[in-house]
């Protein structure tokens, strides 16, 4: 599903224009991207939360030249759902079909 395809069901579900229901998507977007820049988490009740996890500084390496490069600490975005959430997943019928039919395609 894309954003494209978000927008639409919304739309279609509320009733709001397509162009209104972008505008909040887009916005919704830009909040949350622009908070954990500065290095706030946003907590979602029954959904999850986005939050911003420590990479520890490691030594990687370079195959091509033989090198061995330090990679600093970071931090990377991560999303962990709530457990409303992933309770929702694990009792879907529909997921557990397309799961099935994907292994069947390998």
């Amino acid at each position: 599903m894309t954003k494209a395809d978000i927008i639409a069901e919304i739309a279609d579900k509320t009733g709001i224009s397509k162009e209104d229901v972008t505008t909040t998507v887009e916005a919704f977007f830009t909040v949350v991207k622009n908070n954990m820049a500065e290095g706030r988490n946003i907590y979602i009740r029954g959904f999850g939360s986005f939050v911003n996890k420590r990479r520890a500084a490691k030594i990687g390496r370079n195959i091509s030249k033989k090198v061995a490069i330090e990679i600093k600490e970071h931090y990377v975005p991560s999303f962990k759902p709530a457990k409303v959430f992933i309770e929702k997943i694990k009792s879907s019928d529909k997921v557990a079909l397309a799961n099935e039919a994907e292994e069947e395609m390998d």
